[in-house]
């Protein structure tokens, strides 16, 4: 027998989910995170496309928008007193970068700056302790298109013109620090109208097998690395609509899976049929398709569900379907999209194929694990059952673990000062704890076998590898140029005019303006948009 090696590697990291519903396009699960010394804690959505940490900042919250803007975007109250934003001048780590765009779903025409800096970022668990890391990449915010912050899943480091070097993205520096076992994460956007209501599940460094029913199927990462989680969507078919059971897509598809967005963006032909079978209206002001009342209450009745099959072949036996109740599309658009809460159907007409994306709509009843180390994900049907199984955390090992290693969990730990009083003595019951849990462990592998763990399985079918695997801060990255002067950065207020520096360098507010009444969008912000983002250079 050879010699077995015993390595001691940290638990995957469960992100507990706020219990908060949030958003202005739909209720979402949204996640708590801490920004800046003192903190100042924000709910936040996980994003699958994005790297950084984006937070709302006050300038986004107008004379005109609600009393509570603050609340609706997300801002937990600061120093006793409700907060519209973070106020990163009241913080003692804050180091400013600059003005720059914030370069994410621009093929979607999402646009906005924000305010770059360093800061420590923390994920708050269980409403306290959580881990938490200095110098990390934060972006305020006053843009409405990304009504609530960001937590950016990406591995892509941040690179900016006025620094000599890029800026490792939080979850590489997890890796780094050795606070996760790999460069991977999990994610499900859980569904408020689920009974009893079912929150998101986002595991980093592993994944939670009590959320999803397991599907054999694993798609390599994308040659593009903006658009990793793209994969073909072969078919999509739905049951018990206003015209029966329909085939609303008979064509396949590319598309990206991309939590950012609420949306489904699909073929106008698609949206057609979409439109017929549920007896939608398309609203051309807002570009999103509206049901009314008696339509609404039909379909509630009727109970259809869509079903999309997914797959880069057309070999039925090699897709996997993941079918969505119609609840999943029953959504609310608020202000500033409408005035009023309006009932809409989360589809969206794509322009081109660069378009195609499977928003957190989607997300609802999926279940997403990323494995950036081995360059490949899969997609699974959540599971939704009352009650729930017991939470089930499995590992995804880091490449080169050897097959004959013992894996021995280093648990995460947030102390009190209270706690850190305790170390001594707990230090020998943990002592007896870990080598308990690795007999346990060791016992577990044996009795479950390799045949039921994909990760296991991952790594044994060496066909589904790709050769492009994570090599720290040279990958992915791209420059952005700064969009003012940092050396003469001031206090952006919200004016109808800009504040001048100099006669031919204007500094304009973060686009915290962009008004968006349901009929026009503010065309003075455009113009600004014109003037100040410069040309990235091409790749």
């Amino acid at each position: 027998m050879g010699n077995n090696t015993n390595v001691i590697i940290p638990a995957p990291f469960v992100f507990s989910p706020s219990q908060a519903w949030d958003g202005n396009d739909g209720s979402w699960s949204t996640f708590i995170i801490r920004v800046g010394t003192p903190e100042q804690d924000f709910r936040v959505l996980p994003s699958t496309a994005g790297q950084e940490t984006w937070v709302p900042v006050p300038d986004g919250c107008l004379s005109s928008d609600p009393s509570n803007c603050g609340t609706l975007r997300g801002v937990y109250p600061f120093n006793g007193q409700q907060s519209t934003g973070f106020q990163y001048n009241q913080s003692s780590t804050w180091k400013l970068i600059g003005l720059y765009d914030l370069m994410l779903e621009q093929q979607l025409n999402y646009t906005g700056n924000g305010i770059y800096g360093l800061d420590t970022v923390g994920l708050m668990l269980q409403n306290s302790g959580g881990l938490s890391l200095t110098g990390q990449v934060v972006a305020g915010i006053a843009t409405k298109e990304f009504y609530l912050g960001i937590f950016g899943l990406g591995p892509k480091p941040a690179n900016f013109s006025n620094f000599d070097y890029p800026q490792p993205s939080f979850m590489h520096t997890l890796k780094e620090q050795d606070k996760i076992p790999s460069l991977s994460y999990a994610y499900t956007a859980g569904a408020s109208y689920r009974i009893p209501k079912l929150t998101g599940s986002l595991t980093l460094g592993g994944y939670d097998s009590s959320r999803f029913t397991l599907s054999p199927i694993w798609f390599p990462f994308d040659s593009d690395d903006s658009r990793s989680l793209s994969m073909g969507i072969q078919s999509i078919t739905a049951t018990n609509t206003l015209t029966g059971t329909v085939m609303l897509m008979s064509f396949a598809i590319l598309s990206l899976i991309d939590s950012t967005v609420p949306h489904i963006w699909l073929p106008r032909a698609v949206c057609d049929s979409f439109e017929q079978a549920f007896g939608l209206t398309y609203d051309p002001s807002t570009d999103l398709y509206l049901i009314n009342d008696q339509n609404h209450k039909q379909l509630l009745n009727l109970n259809p569900t869509v079903t999309f099959a997914l797959g880069n072949t057309n070999d039925p036996t090699n897709t996997t379907n993941i079918a969505l109740p119609y609840a999943a599309f029953d959504l609310q658009a608020s202000y500033p999209i409408y005035n009023n809460s309006t009932k809409y159907f989360p589809i969206r007409r794509a322009a081109n194929d660069t378009q195609y994306t499977l928003g957190r709509t989607f997300l609802q009843e999926a279940y997403v694990i990323a494995d950036y180390e081995r360059s490949n994900f899969s997609v699974h049907q959540a599971l939704f059952q009352s009650p729930m199984p017991a939470q089930n955390i499995v590992v995804i090992p880091a490449v080169g673990i050897p097959s004959n290693t013992t894996v021995t969990h280093a648990k995460h730990t947030s102390l009190s000062t209270g706690a850190i009083a305790g170390i001594v003595i707990g230090g020998v019951i943990a002592i007896f704890l870990l080598i308990a849990l690795g007999v346990y462990y060791f016992r577990s592998r044996r009795r479950r076998g390799m045949t039921n763990n994909p990760v296991i399985e991952l790594e044994a079918t060496a066909e589904k590898r790709l050769s492009r695997v994570f090599v720290g801060e040279e990958l992915m990255s791209e420059e952005r140029h700064e969009m003012h002067n940092p050396a003469v950065y001031h206090e952006m207020a919200l004016k109808d005019e800009p504040v001048l520096i100099s006669d031919d360098n204007p500094v304009y507010e973060l686009a915290g303006d962009r008004t968006w009444d349901g009929r026009q969008v503010n065309q003075r912000t455009r113009s600004v948009a014109e003037v100040k983002v410069e040309t990235r250079p091409s790749r």
